[in-house]
């Protein structure tokens, strides 16, 4: 879909002021990614005058859209809730219209993301900011539609000393045919030029964490210890200690209360250090990873009497948190940050974040305002955690909020990993994954699949290893679906039957092999439409995954420019593509899938991984590809008989037949020397 325009954000429009605004300067800024449909926006505003000016709008973009050809335009969004993120809503746009989250986290209520989509493609708009944010639709000139916002105005004010500057964010438009269009260039832009670059990272490494086994009040060096040896046999690169490892060496200390207290190891868990249960976990070959919320603070801490100074207040009652707009703030949490790597080891630093700081700190001797506390923080988190990539570029960030409650743009271009949510039994799981899909690249989704929770009274999360009746094709599919993205797992490690510990063996040397190499650069593309929690939604879900080619050009944009285009594509696809299969519970028995994007005048060699007994077959016009046999687990195909043109596929696919809660897992391999080499 075309752009009628990204207009120019304008005093009086989209830039406010709470008085005279006499020298005030508006340079509106747009960043175009050559050879795709994704365009950055961004208003800077200057006082240039001799006399403050309160800034109290701050709209980064201005989009107006044609009239839609035939019918109206469908707005997409999703709501979002501790464990209820990625709900999806489609309704027709009826103006006027707004999106907003005002909880001071992005995604707390709804996730700063939407599409519209028209007769002639779709439009997706997301703003790249942790706090709050606005997105307005109104009418705008000939029947079409104006959207504007960016930062949200509500409780904002920003005063602006003469020669004095301020920046909003940055609010992302990309443009496709379809949703799968658009999405895929977002997050290839994404991949290629926003991301921070981590070796690690950028490996998928499988990670075991230890928190809903375990929580706080079960957890202790020896039960980490006996977990990471286990972990190792099963071929993890990371084990994470979760919350319970600081505070006061009490063994009922609880972990909400003593947030803030990093100094503060509770030796009666870790009488050893934690520097100790680095070493051991490095001496097995892997990595050691450490949950912090740095932003957060207990009511029980020490550090907000001894240090009142970082508190965040609002009409002079304590927030909740340390208030990073304040520069001596951000020093400490610098400083503590860097000592976990320093003097504990850690490798891996899981950033949480559990309260909802609402419009945030009014206090007026952090170095902020009364009314741009807020923005001030997240100004401040972002350049602190600048400054820890800078000092320790080694080091993995991985950024979570309650789970999934802050997950935006903004902290994707300062953070390795993005966690989706806490809870995850498989349709959440899915759902989440499709979701986050859209606006994410693969490679940046941390899911652990079905975890064990010491104790739940989720109905849902109720999953045992050592329950008799689990068996290969529901183990495989529960596991897989954590394979969408990045992989991780909260299991009692020990106490996993053997036979259990060699499936998983078996699943973790399939994801190396032959899953990661496609969610780590590959485009992403859905098949289906999105599972939903409690039996909603599509009840197949289908992901496809398809290798690009390096592109050629630099690898990253820096600086400030202004109606600038940014070189660096993604490239076109290598010919191979992946997709991963699920029939959730009360999935009908057969499901027509067909690939897209593949090239119609190639051949492909198909190759299949599903439970024995499965049998793909040609929906129409094609042979019967295979059928599925012999062992547990698998069958890999190879020979004439499972070759398929890309016409075929595109055109007919395969009726797929899994049982409920199975997987299957399908390579294609493009015949080399063969086709056009296009989409």
């Amino acid at each position: 879909m075309a752009l009628s325009s990204l207009a120019p954000v304008t005093l009086g429009e989209g830039v406010r002021t709470d008085g005279p605004a006499e020298g005030l300067l508006v340079r509106a800024h747009t960043l175009h990614h050559e050879g795709t449909g994704v365009t950055e926006a961004w208003v800077e505003v200057t006082n240039g005058g001799d006399r403050d000016v309160v800034v109290d709008r701050l709209d980064s973009v201005t989009l107006d859209l044609p009239e839609p050809s035939a019918g109206g335009y469908e707005l997409s969004y999703y709501t979002s809730g501790w464990g209820q993120e990625f709900g999806p809503v489609d309704e027709p746009l009826r103006t006027p219209r707004v999106l907003e989250s005002l909880a001071g986290r992005s995604s707390a209520t709804t996730h700063p993301w939407c599409a519209l989509h028209g007769p002639d493609g779709v439009v997706v708009v997301s703003v790249a900011w942790s706090g709050n944010w606005i997105l307005r639709f109104t009418e705008g000139a000939d029947g079409g539609v104006r959207i504007t916002g960016g930062l949200h105005d509500t409780g904002f004010a920003k005063t602006l000393a003469p020669g004095q500057s301020v920046r909003g964010p940055r609010v992302v438009v990309a443009t496709g045919a379809d949703l799968n269009d658009a999405s895929v260039q977002l997050a290839e832009v994404g991949r290629v030029q926003w991301y921070p670059r981590n070796e690690f990272a950028e490996s998928l490494p499988l990670e075991w964490n230890h928190w809903w086994s375990y929580e706080d009040h079960s957890i202790d060096e020896d039960v980490f210890r006996a977990n990471a040896d286990v972990a190792a046999e099963l071929g993890f690169d990371i084990c994470t200690l979760d919350a319970g490892w600081f505070g006061p060496s009490d063994p009922g200390t609880h972990w909400v209360d003593y947030r803030g207290d990093w100094h503060l190891v509770n030796a009666r868990r870790f009488p050893s250090g934690l520097r100790a249960l680095a070493d051991h976990v490095h001496g097995k070959g892997m990595r050691f990873g450490l949950w912090c919320e740095i932003e957060a603070l207990g009511p029980k801490a020490a550090l907000g009497k001894e240090r009142p100074e970082l508190v965040a207040l609002r009409e002079r009652e304590p927030l909740g948190y340390v208030c990073l707009g304040s520069p001596t703030a951000q020093d400490w949490a610098y400083d503590t940050l860097t000592r976990l790597v320093e003097e504990h080891g850690a490798d891996w630093i899981k950033l949480d974040f559990n309260l909802d700081p609402g419009l945030g700190c009014d206090r007026t001797d952090h170095g902020h305002g009364a009314g741009d506390g807020l923005f001030e923080h997240y100004t401040g988190y972002y350049a602190v955690l600048e400054r820890v990539r800078a000092e320790h570029p080694e080091v993995v960030l991985e950024n979570c909020s309650s789970g999934g409650l802050r997950i935006d743009l903004g902290l994707a271009r300062q953070t390795h990993l993005t966690f989706l949510s806490d809870p995850d039994w498989p349709e959440h799981g899915l759902q989440l994954l499709w979701g986050g899909s859209t606006m994410l690249h693969p490679s940046r989704m941390l899911h652990w699949g079905w975890s064990q929770w010491w104790k739940s009274d989720h109905p849902h999360q109720n999953f045992e290893p050592a329950e008799p009746g689990l068996t290969a094709d529901q183990l495989d599919y529960y596991r897989r679906i954590a394979m969408v993205g990045a992989y991780g797992l909260s299991w009692k490690l020990p106490e996993a039957p053997e036979p259990v510990r060699a499936r998983l063996r078996a699943l973790h040397g399939e994801y190396r092999r032959t899953i990661a190499p496609f969610v780590a650069e590959g485009e992403l593309r859905r098949l289906t439409g999105q599972p939903q929690r409690f039996g909603g939604g599509q009840r197949w879900a289908g992901f496809q995954y398809t290798l690009p080619v390096p592109a050629d050009g630099p690898a990253d944009v820096t600086g400030d420019l202004t109606g600038e285009v940014a070189a660096s594509a993604p490239g076109e696809d290598s010919g191979d593509h992946l997709l991963l299969l699920f029939r959730l519970s009360g999935g009908e028995p057969t499901r027509t899938i067909r690939p897209l994007a593949l090239d119609p005048e190639a051949e492909y060699a198909v190759e299949w991984t599903a439970p024995a007994g499965a049998r793909p077959t040609a929906t129409s016009g094609g042979a019967d590809t295979t059928g599925l046999a012999g062992g547990a687990d698998t069958t890999g195909l190879a020979g004439g008989a499972d070759r398929r043109t890309g016409a075929d596929l595109l055109a007919s696919g395969w009726t797929v037949s899994l049982p409920e809660e199975g997987s299957a897992v399908v390579v294609l391999r493009r015949v080399r020397g063969q086709g056009s080499g296009g989409r």
